[in-house]
């Protein structure tokens, strides 16, 4: 009898202390009825390019090899000289590395998606993409259905790879990114061709 009263205090502790972290930590960053606030200051550039590399770590990135040369010299030079850029630090829960709703919404995901798999907004949120005039975007299933189901308007377009193509055991590690490359790189010689 003693055993089994002990066994069941041990389950109710650690069953408050797995509610308890939770609670903690896993609290919705959003808060709903603010009055819509837009700048008034001109915008610092016409045109926003983001590109994010899921997995790309910062170290590796500045890193230098064994013969003082970057391993991204293209990447290395944007920073440098040209772009703003910045080094995402995502916080748990998240569906992936980067953190793409804290890059693009500017808050970490909200912790009730973690139940829908990230695939759907369970909290209406805003966004970069929705308060830009048009959005291109290419790339994950998981995670650009997210920016286009609760954007307002029809301004957002999305292409996306299959989910079968998301092999992260596969050898060849950079199918994902080509196909991504060709898709933005065709659509951009297609803008080409339309302005002249």
């Amino acid at each position: 009898m003693a055993a089994e009263r002990l066994l069941a205090f041990g389950i109710l502790v650690h069953i408050i202390y797995l509610a308890s972290i939770f609670d903690i930590y896993f609290t919705s960053p959003l808060v709903h009825g603010m009055t819509p606030y837009k700048s008034k200051l001109k915008p610092p550039a016409k045109r926003l390019v983001l590109f994010v590399a899921d997995g790309l770590r910062a170290d590796k990135l500045f890193e230098l090899d064994d013969h003082g040369e970057t391993r991204a010299p293209y990447l290395r030079h944007l920073v440098r000289k040209k772009a703003s850029w910045g080094v995402s630090h995502t916080r748990v829960p998240t569906e992936s590395r980067p953190g793409h709703v804290a890059l693009i919404a500017g808050f970490y995901e909200d912790v009730s998606a973690v139940a829908k798999g990230w695939k759907e907004n369970p909290v209406e949120f805003d966004f970069t993409f929705n308060e830009s005039r048009i959005t291109w975007a290419w790339g994950s299933p998981d995670i650009l259905p997210m920016f286009a189901k609760g954007a307002s308007g029809d301004h957002i377009f999305t292409s996306m790879y299959k989910t079968v193509a998301e092999d992260f055991g596969d050898e060849d590690a950079s199918k994902l990114d080509t196909w991504v490359f060709e898709r933005s790189n065709s659509f951009l010689d297609l803008q080409e061709i339309m302005t002249l």
